[in-house]
């Protein structure tokens, strides 16, 4: 009996990640189902959570992945390329669950609700590029499912600080308000401004160490956005092999659109290409201005490739 009970208990806790066929038990449900109503249980005080399952068998579903970030990383290109895999199914927006204190109080019920219809065998994804740098995200996540798959996705610090102002300044311009140079951002007292936001979200190793509090590095890929950008095929099949997907992207999938200066999908015959606002030129900067910002990010990515075991081309 004891065995029974303690076989169980795992059974619970096993991230079901891509099943041959559906477990069923003996109520009729999958085991992947049987997780979801477990931490329901858990974290729902008055567990008056409801299952909306299809006639078709599918559900929403607790996300069994999540692409945490990192901001201006390419967490978009990401999450259309992974969406190509018929096992996949993705949130469409960013949900921002466990960094808005006012969606997290409404519950993991809430939460579900925000997720896509998907059948027992696939994986539901969202991704939310503010969790990676946000702290009381870690814990959350690692509250709910301590056995999460985590993606993150990086660039060169110094490209992401350009891009990360790049989208504010078009944000700014499209609701025609006046915004900064990025030089008044950057340089404070002629020196550079460490205090500015989009330079502090770059230091990975801060906020990456906030993760492995509560994750392993093996429950953490890593994504090189900057190989991504440039010849994305191989850095999607090491996605589908950390999630345990059956090899179904090809590189047949990706073909490079000159106009727009990036690799763009072919599904099924129907090609589509990410939204214009992704990959815009960066602001004119000083060299001498891009000099400081490299030197700036040389100890702290040494630091960070110490932390991953794994070395980035970067500045």
């Amino acid at each position: 009996m004891a065995a029974f009970l303690l076989g169980a208990v795992l059974l619970i806790v096993q991230p079901q990640i891509v099943p041959s066929r559906p477990a069923i038990n003996s109520n009729g449900e999958t085991s992947s189902q049987s997780v979801q109503r477990e931490l329901l249980k858990k974290t729902s005080q008055k567990n008056d959570f409801k299952e909306y399952i299809h006639s078709n068998g599918s559900c929403q579903q607790l996300p069994q992945t999540i692409i945490i970030g990192v901001r201006k990383g390419g967490t978009r290109a990401l999450l259309e390329m992974l969406s190509l895999h018929p096992d996949i199914a993705a949130a469409e927006s960013e949900v921002h669950f466990f960094d808005w204190e006012d969606h997290y109080r409404n519950g993991l019920q809430w939460y579900i609700n925000q997720m896509p219809f998907s059948y027992p065998h696939q994986i539901t994804v969202e991704k939310t590029p503010a969790y990676f740098t946000s702290p009381k995200v870690p814990e959350r996540v690692y509250n709910m499912n301590q056995s999460m798959r985590l993606l993150l996705i990086l660039r060169d610090p110094s490209e992401r600080v350009l891009s990360d102002y790049t989208q504010v300044f078009y944000n700014h311009m499209q609701k025609h308000k006046p915004y900064p140079s990025i030089e008044q951002f950057l340089i404070k007292d002629g020196e550079l401004n460490v205090d500015y936001k989009a330079i502090n979200r770059s230091l990975y190793y801060i906020h990456m160490q906030n993760w492995l509090k509560y994750f392993p590095l093996d429950h953490i890929h890593i994504v090189d956005g900057d190989k991504l950008i440039k010849d994305p095929f191989p850095e999607i099949e090491k996605v589908e092999r950390f999630l345990k997907l059956s090899p179904q992207i090809n590189a047949s999938n990706f073909y490079f659109n000159k106009t727009k200066g990036f690799y763009c999908l072919r599904d099924s015959g129907r090609e589509r290409c990410l939204h214009e606002s992704k990959g815009r030129a960066h602001p004119q900067v000083d060299t001498r201005l891009l000099e400081k910002l490299h030197e700036y990010f040389h100890e702290p990515n040494k630091k960070f490739f110490e932390l991953v075991g794994r070395t980035f081309d970067w500045h």
